[in-house]
């Protein structure tokens, strides 16, 4: 698809700060927004299980657009999942309510990467209905603001391929690690050019950026992340770009949100295959401050804890202006720390929204009356 094809943008407030263009005020989206702590994504969901939304478009265009109706938005985010990725690969994954995903027949040796795995299967054809979404959703903003699409990445998909299900410990995937390192690599790079096809026709269908979910590096040790994650993340980046230069298509920019990967952070930063980095709530000024210098064209998002949703107005608006005021207001999108909770007010994200801009734009007035 070509952008003239798509209504004109209105907002490209999130574009150009990935750009370190002037902005009026700092952009902001939240992880999750589209989901279970809205009451019109709740009369949905008692209506249709959950990949039943993810696989029709009509359903899953109308959950990404509920929260920008409902709040002053400056991107939108595709509602998919990640785990869409092992059932193309020929996986079965449920959602079990009250418990999260559940693969019931899990990978638990090698060989179970050459009989529960299909490598013939192709993103184009088993997530075309994610691309109709795409193309859907970004038709019916109408131009409101920019649509953002999104993948697990390898090792975060890997993990759940082996337990299972959600873990603490990641044990068993990680045995995988110390005990099949071969196989482990060919899980990753089988993965990683997957993702590679998924977000250049998520791309091609529609969305102006990119996200890519790392979630699971608190179990990894700095060596496991250099070896089983960071090189993934890289080949995925420029991956994407190549397929997508040799389509002629337009380049988007790419956010890594590699959460708990606070020793692989300036890795990712250095590498300069990443527009945007993603920082989970326990980044310090300090880390900010180093990655800006070791990579001064960098766009950071982030990073506030979904906990504080929790807090007073008054205490909210505390926690805003302290996290604008470590971040400053060039090259940055706010952002949650991580995915917003399931019983979060729907008026305190409407006053974390509001609180954003109001501070921001306050800030940005007063840097240019002194100047």
């Amino acid at each position: 698809m070509s952008s003239n094809d798509f209504p004109p943008l209105k907002n490209d407030l999130i574009l150009r700060a990935c750009r370190g263009e002037p902005i009026e005020r700092v952009p902001i989206w939240i992880m999750r927004q589209a989901g279970r702590y809205l009451p019109e994504y709740k009369a949905i969901s008692a209506q249709h299980p959950f990949f039943e939304v993810c696989r029709t478009p009509t359903l899953a265009c109308e959950v990404t657009l509920q929260p920008v109706r409902r709040y002053d938005l400056d991107a939108a985010i595709i509602f998919s999942d990640i785990l869409v990725i092992p059932q193309a690969l020929g996986m079965d994954v449920e959602m079990v309510p009250n418990e999260g995903p559940c693969f019931p027949q899990p990978l638990k040796v090698p060989e179970d990467l050459n009989t529960k795995i299909d490598r013939t299967r192709k993103a184009s054809i088993e997530l075309k209905y994610v691309y109709e979404a795409i193309t859907l959703t970004r038709r019916t903003l109408d131009g409101q603001c920019p649509l953002i699409g999104f993948s697990g990445a390898p090792w975060t998909l890997m993990s759940y391929m082996i337990e299972g299900k959600a873990s603490t410990t990641m044990s068993k995937a990680k045995r995988w690690l110390y005990s099949y390192e071969n196989e482990s690599h060919d899980l990753l790079n089988l993965l990683a050019n997957f993702i590679i096809d998924h977000l250049v026709e998520q791309i091609s269908a529609g969305a102006q950026l990119v996200q890519l979910f790392e979630s699971h590096c608190a179990c990894l040790t700095p060596d496991l992340f250099n070896r089983f994650s960071l090189p993934y993340l890289c080949q995925i980046a420029k991956g994407v770009r190549d397929e997508l230069s040799k389509r002629q298509i337009s380049s988007v920019p790419i956010i890594v949100f590699a959460k708990d990967a606070h020793f692989g952070l300036q890795d990712l930063a250095k590498s300069g295959l990443f527009d945007v980095i993603s920082l989970d709530w326990t980044i310090t000024s300090t880390n900010i401050d180093l990655l800006r210098k070791a990579n001064s064209t960098l766009t950071l998002q982030g990073n506030l804890d979904p906990c504080a949703l929790y807090a007073s107005k008054e205490n909210l608006e505390k926690f805003v202006r302290q996290m604008l005021e470590i971040f400053g207001t060039k090259r940055y999108i706010a952002n949650l720390g991580h995915g917003i909770y399931p019983d979060i007010s729907v008026d305190n994200v409407k006053w974390f929204i509001d609180a954003v801009h109001l501070i921001s734009k306050e800030m940005n007035d007063n840097n240019t009356n002194k100047s």
